[in-house]
């Protein structure tokens, strides 16, 4: 009887109509919200190895505040990124920004990893991020010694312990090296000075035996940031800054 009434009513007709309206309007405006927000201002990514440990393990998740919007502020507003990184800082490197994809193809990117619940992209760009340290900045002199960057600002008369110039302490986990191992390796742990250029970082490994970073990339251009990390959201044990 109740589904022949709410059949041949026009009040129950309408009431269902605008209640389908209703969710398809919050879901449209999450929708829209997750590919701005992920698209122009936040990511969140997950540390899948353990080249940064002690302090970031694997499985850690982070959220990163992207730097891509810095593309289209005018430079009166803070376009220079560089104004906008620490020593220091966790930061997310994108090799895949070098092949300039638009903002139509990030669109339909973050669409696609929205509607199957970040299961599937329309490319596989996992093998192209890497979270690191972001340690040198333009200008700056790198040198390391035994695993330990120095680094002499631009402008600097004096050269400091990456420790010293970083706004929040952090461990590194120091491998040991046969006494005879050839130093002009990365894994010597010893490094010539370099200077980097006026749009170039330098990022490292927390785990210094690891030397997937600018040991063996060289500087990185500032354009291969995407993003510094917030904080830290999980696990719930260790939430954070990281």
């Amino acid at each position: 009887m109740f589904k022949k009434w709410h059949k041949y009513s026009y009040a129950a007709q309408k009431e269902g109509r605008y209640r389908i309206r209703w969710m398809l309007a919050w879901f449209l405006s999450i929708f829209f919200l997750y590919v701005f927000f992920t698209t122009c201002l936040f990511s969140m990514r997950v540390l899948e190895n353990e080249t940064m440990q002690p302090g970031l393990r694997v499985g850690d998740r982070f959220v990163f505040f992207s730097h891509l919007i810095y593309r289209f502020l005018p430079e009166t507003l803070g376009r220079d990124r560089a104004f906008h990184l620490r020593r220091g800082n966790i930061v997310l490197v994108d090799t895949a920004l070098r092949e300039n994809r638009g903002i139509l193809s990030n669109v339909l990117d973050a669409s696609v990893r929205f509607f199957t619940a970040q299961q599937y992209s329309l490319a596989d760009r996992e093998e192209h991020f890497f979270i690191k340290r972001i340690l040198g900045l333009p200008g700056d002199e790198i040198t390391m010694t035994n695993f330990v960057i120095r680094i002499r600002a631009a402008g600097s008369s004096y050269s400091f312990t990456e420790f010293e110039l970083s706004d929040k302490p952090y461990d590194v986990t120091i491998p040991q090296i046969p006494a005879l191992w050839d130093e002009s390796l990365p894994f010597s742990g010893n490094m010539e000075r370099i200077v980097l250029g006026e749009d170039e970082c330098f990022v490292l490994s927390d785990d210094r035996g690891n030397t997937n970073d600018s040991r063996t990339w060289g500087p990185v251009p500032l354009d291969l940031i995407a993003g510094r990390a917030l904080f830290r959201y999980w696990p719930f044990t260790r939430l954070g800054r990281p």
